[in-house]
């Protein structure tokens, strides 16, 4: 995943729960204009420390695994399923 798709998510998870750009960034403790330009993709560079805010703030989780080459997981399988 690239910046430019986790800002797609980002946007999705707040737009979800109903939030204003800058209702997520009140609970993040970054500033709008930042949350702004990873949602869509003028953001060049996220630090984890923000980003880690941003995602706990919407509840979400970063998980790390292992690079697959491209096949995809049951987990990817089961949430193309669920669409």
């Amino acid at each position: 995943m690239d910046l430019i798709e986790l800002g797609e998510r980002v946007k999705a998870a707040r737009k979800s729960k109903g939030w204003s750009q800058t209702k997520l960034a009140q609970a993040a403790g970054i500033s709008r204009a930042r949350l702004e330009a990873l949602e869509n993709a003028r953001l060049a560079e996220m630090g984890i420390k923000h980003l880690l805010r941003i995602l706990n703030a919407l509840d979400l989780d970063l998980r790390l695994t292992q690079f697959n080459r491209g096949r995809p997981t049951l987990e990817d399988l089961t949430a193309e399923e669920a669409r």
